[in-house]
């Protein structure tokens, strides 16, 4: 490897890890306004969503760069094929935190009524799945990556249980209806989160062995 491609890497390894502590806040402040019903805090998300966007863009063109120009193999293309996936999963990630931080808003001008399910629960367990996948990232831990994975199955569980308990709010508050599907958007971002912080923790491991092990855990 040249001095100058090493170089790349690092900055591209920094603009990544830059990006992640931007996603993991956002998600914490839509979280967040959801449960305080803050509207100031699920505006500033979505204001922030648009810098989350121009990352993304940048660093993509950065990966293509360094491709065009330096032909990397092996473990140092892998790399790049890895912050690429990454980059793109978490812009996906920072957009399902503005739509939780859209739904909050909505909640402020709809009907108030107590959450038909423990969203707050879903979120901890959301957010410590987001939060293990990036650590992984940035310490290069095979087995915290795949604790992320074994606990997509969780989450997933959470999403069936919220669906149920949503549908029974609706039966017997049909005059809820609105607020009631609100919460139940709130659930549809949460697990698509967890699904894509579960890419990521795939995407480490790829970056780390070599191996892809997207089918390998019946997901």
């Amino acid at each position: 490897m040249t001095v100058h491609l090493m170089r790349e890497l690092d900055r591209l390894k920094t603009t990544i890890l830059e990006i992640s502590a931007q996603v993991e806040e956002n998600v914490q402040k839509a979280v967040r306004s959801l449960e305080t019903l803050d509207v100031i805090m699920a505006e500033e998300v979505i204001e922030g969503d648009e810098q989350v966007d121009r990352m993304e863009v940048d660093l993509e063109e950065d990966c293509l760069k360094i491709c065009a120009l330096h032909q990397p193999v092996a473990a140092d293309l892998r790399f790049i094929i890895s912050v690429m996936k990454i980059n793109n999963d978490l812009e996906r990630i920072a957009d399902l935190a503005t739509n939780i931080a859209e739904r909050a808003i909505s909640l402020t001008q709809s009907k108030r009524i107590t959450p038909p399910y423990d969203f707050v629960a879903m979120a901890e367990k959301v957010q410590q799945m987001l939060k293990k996948s990036l650590d992984s990232l940035v310490q290069l831990d095979r087995e915290q990556a795949l604790e992320v994975i074994h606990l997509d199955d969780e989450v997933d569980h959470m999403y069936s249980e919220s669906y149920r308990l949503v549908k029974e709010q609706i039966r017997k508050n049909p005059e809820n209806l609105d607020s009631i599907l609100y919460y139940l958007s709130v659930s549809r971002h949460l697990e698509r989160i967890a699904d894509l912080a579960t890419n990521i923790a795939e995407d480490v491991t790829y970056m780390i062995e070599g191996e892809i092990i997207r089918h390998t855990f019946g997901q």
